[in-house]
Order: structure tokens, then sequence, then C-alpha cells
């Protein structure tokens, strides 16, 4: 029998807010153990939440964003479950009446056509803490620094069919959230991690099979493995003749598979009520609008305009515009030496190559984007020749270096006087008596035997050109 697998997702995203969801308490990632924390995000009696407008504004943006009605009627729940790194026993989010519904992505499945993706809500709610534990001592440390930081939970329908349209619709949420400036999505920080519930039936079939959840994989690789894992496990044991349990699953990425952690509850198990801490959320129209007027140039609309009015192709601007990074480096750069084409080069070329050889994620790029501008401009004025604007770069990229003193300090401007170009040609002309002879019977090796003495003699600093062009008169 052939089986299809049937996925859903639900996506958590930590919030760019400067604040906590309910509290005033810093959300910047790391910090000595528990010093972000007070009474209100650790859950001491009698301290009561106040709504940060920050990540409101947030939720909004990302209903809008991804094509959802903002519910102007909303609330906050409690969701009961006990768990060491939740501090008070309950989670803070919304059950009943989530601040977004009805959205949807559009991906391209596996054959390359367009599928829609349907997002069922989005909600607010507080992330837990962080624990630490130490086989060698057999102990369990919590951290609460993380605690109270608001996220969004972004869930789906299980409109997913295969590991490569899951990986698609995450790139492409990344994306928004990051041009939008709602998460910076850090997946190796925690920023962005998502649950995957996945069950298998007989293709042809409309009917849901039983299914499981693996939760918090914060990598495109893990999450395609996990997927495919979990799909043959299940398929496995129903050709087998065993049953499927619904259970929470950890996903091992060192050992490729995944492990039951625990039956999985439904909703009715949380108790969810509402909080009674937290008054019902009205949201005015007027609010919306003024949220919508502050959503950026969103990938597609941006992708589009590149390759519209800028003329470029559309493979480097679907690698740009993927990330918001490679985008801000871009504009900057374009705008610098006003070559859009000549800087998507460079970063298609030189940048990408420096970024895997370093192991270094574009939100990672640190240096000056107006410097690459700098450089592009500097080699069309022919003060610098190709390979010394991409030495210059390299510097740049790790250093930040101001490439105009660099140059300067390193003595790497090309030489312009004509006379002491010549000067030094016609010494290797005069040193090299052999290889004038054997160009002159026809050997053509000779001349660029002679041209790369001539570029060593003037350190690279002569236009190649020009020596060609004196070589060449004093030979003949």
């Amino acid at each position: 029998m052939a089986y299809e697998v049937v996925i859903g997702l639900e996506v958590h995203t930590e919030l760019s807010s400067k604040s906590k969801i309910f509290c005033s308490c810093t959300t910047l990632f790391g910090g000595e153990a528990n010093s972000h924390i007070c009474e209100g995000c650790t859950g001491f009696p009698g301290a009561l939440p106040v709504l940060n407008e920050a990540v409101l504004e947030r939720a909004i943006k990302t209903g809008l964003a991804t094509n959802c009605e903002i519910n102007l009627q909303n609330r906050f729940d409690r969701k009961h479950y006990f768990y060491p790194d939740s501090p008070t026993a309950y989670q803070t989010t919304q059950f009943y009446q989530p601040i977004c519904l009805n959205g949807y992505l559009e991906v391209e499945d596996e054959e390359g056509q367009t599928k829609k993706i349907r997002i069922k809500e989005i909600h607010m709610e507080e992330d837990a803490g962080k624990l630490s534990h130490d086989p060698f001592t057999d102990t369990s440390l919590v951290d609460y620094n993380r605690a109270g930081v608001a996220l969004l939970e972004i869930v789906s329908e299980p409109d997913f069919r295969s590991a490569a349209e899951v990986v698609s619709y995450l790139e492409k949420l990344r994306s928004i959230l990051q041009y939008a400036d709602i998460s910076d999505c850090k997946m190796q920080e925690g920023s962005l991690r998502a649950d995957i519930n996945l069950s298998i039936r007989p293709k042809g079939s409309q009917e849901l099979g039983v299914r499981t959840e693996m939760k918090n994989l914060n990598s495109f690789r893990a999450i395609a493995r996990a997927i495919e894992s979990e799909t043959q496990r299940q398929i496995d044991a129903l050709r087998d003749g065993e049953e499927i349990i619904q259970e929470t699953r950890r996903w091992d990425d060192d050992k490729g598979e995944s492990f039951s952690m625990r039956t999985k509850e439904d909703a009715l198990d949380y108790r969810y009520f509402p909080d009674p801490d937290l008054p019902p959320l009205t949201i005015s129209e007027d609010m919306i609008e003024k949220v919508r007027k502050t959503l950026p140039e969103m990938p597609e609309e941006k992708k589009k305009r590149y390759i519209e009015e800028l003329g470029l192709p559309e493979y480097d601007t679907g690698i740009i515009t993927d990330s918001v990074h490679l985008v801000r480096v871009f504009e900057e750069t374009a705008k610098v030496c006003a070559d859009p084409k000549e800087a998507a080069n460079w970063i298609m070329g030189e940048l990408l190559m420096l970024l895997k050889d370093s192991q270094t994620l574009p939100e990672n790029i640190d240096f000056d984007p107006s410097y690459l501008g700098k450089i592009i401009n500097m080699l069309k004025e022919g003060k610098i020749n190709r390979g010394t604007a991409k030495k210059v770069f390299a510097e740049v990229f790790a250093k930040n270096m101001e490439p105009e003193a660099y140059i300067k300090e390193n003595n790497l401007e090309l030489l312009t006087d004509n006379t002491a170009i010549k000067a030094a040609v016609e010494k290797v002309v005069a040193e090299n008596e052999k290889s004038v002879n054997e160009y002159k019977s026809g050997k053509k090796k000779a001349f660029q035997f002679l041209m790369g003495q001539s570029m060593k003699a003037l350190r690279g600093q002569a236009p190649a050109q020009e020596v060609s062009k004196l070589l060449k008169e004093l030979l003949d």
C-alpha cells in the first residue's frame, strides 16, 4: 500500500521587542544566569502582568504580513502544565480568542507549482526558562532569563506533504519576520523553532492518521531529517501491523532518529481558562492601519522590483532577497557605487565565498556595507586592480577596515605615472635578453614571462593593460 505524509507546523518565534511580554526585563540573549528577571516573570504571588505594546504591534504586523484576519476582540488564557522551567506552573497564552486567524503563505511544491499553506491562527504567549542538565553531578539548573520573553506561535493547517514544502515555508516565513523587524530568527539562539505534527495515511484517503509531535527543532537541516525519519518510522510500523501512538517525540540529530518522551496531551488536558489578571483586549481599526503603514517592502515585492527595475538576474535576486541582511548590504553598496549589477556581482561572488569560507551566517555580517561600494568605485576609477580589490574586501569583511585608508597605508594604489612604469619595464627587458630573443623568434610564451616579471617589479601596482602596451612597444 502507498502512503502519504500529512504535516502541520507550530512555529515559535521570539519577538524583537526590547522588553518581555508582561514586564520591563530585558530580552537580550545571554547574560549571567537569572540576571534578566523580576518578580513578574518569575511568578511571584501578587505580581501583576501588563501587556507590552511593542509585542502587540509586532503580532498585528505578523498577521498583516501573512494575510491573516486581525481579531479585534481577543484575550489571554492560562495553559496549565508543570515544567521546572515554567516558574508559574502555567503559561500565559491565547487559546479561545487569538489575535490572528485564517492566513496563508504561498510556497513552491516539489513540482515547482505554487501551493497555498493555510495559517490557522497566530497567538501571543510567553516563553519558559531554560534547563541545564549536568549528568556528572546528577543535577539540573534552571535559568529564567528567557522566561517571559514574548513569543508568537504561528499554527498552520496540516497542508504540507513533504519535508521540502516545510523548509520552503519556513524559509519564506523567516524572511518575512526578519524584513518586518518582528524577530531576528536566529535559530541557533532559539529565536525561531518549530514543532512538527506528522501523521501517515493511505494515499488518496481524506482521513487523518494518528499524529506524533516532535518539538523545538531549530535548524532546517534537522527539520528535514526529522520529517524523513519519522515518516519512514510510521510507514514501517503500519506495514508491520503496529499501532501509531499519539505522543511527543524528541529528535536526536546526531543519531538521526527520534525517541518517545511522553503521550501527547489534548487541549482539555491543559485546563485553559481566561487569565484573571489580564483584561480582554480590544484592537481598533485605526491601530491596525497604523501598523500596516509600518510594513516594509516584502521579499516577493523586492525581488520583482530588482528584476524589473534594476535588471538583475532572477537567480541572483532570489539569493539576495532571501536574506534581509544580504539585502541591506546590497542596497547600501549599490547606493554608494551607483551600479546595482556590479554590487550584486560582488555579493554573489566574493561575499558569499567569504561567508562560506569563514562559516559566517549573513546575520553576523558586521562590516560597513558602504565600504564595499567604495571598493567598487576605486576599481572602476582605476585606482586599484581587481586582485587588490578582492584582497582589500577580504580585510574589510574580517576587520571592518576603512578601505581607502587601508589602501594608502599599505601602498596598494595603482601607479599612474607612465614614466615610472616605463622605467620598470625597460629594466626587465634589459635584464632578460634571452627571453627577449625568444619572443622575437616567435615564442609567445616568452612575452608572458616578461609580462609577469614586469608586474612583479611593479609589485602589481600598475594597470596590466598599460604594462602590456609598453612592453609590446619596447619589444616590437
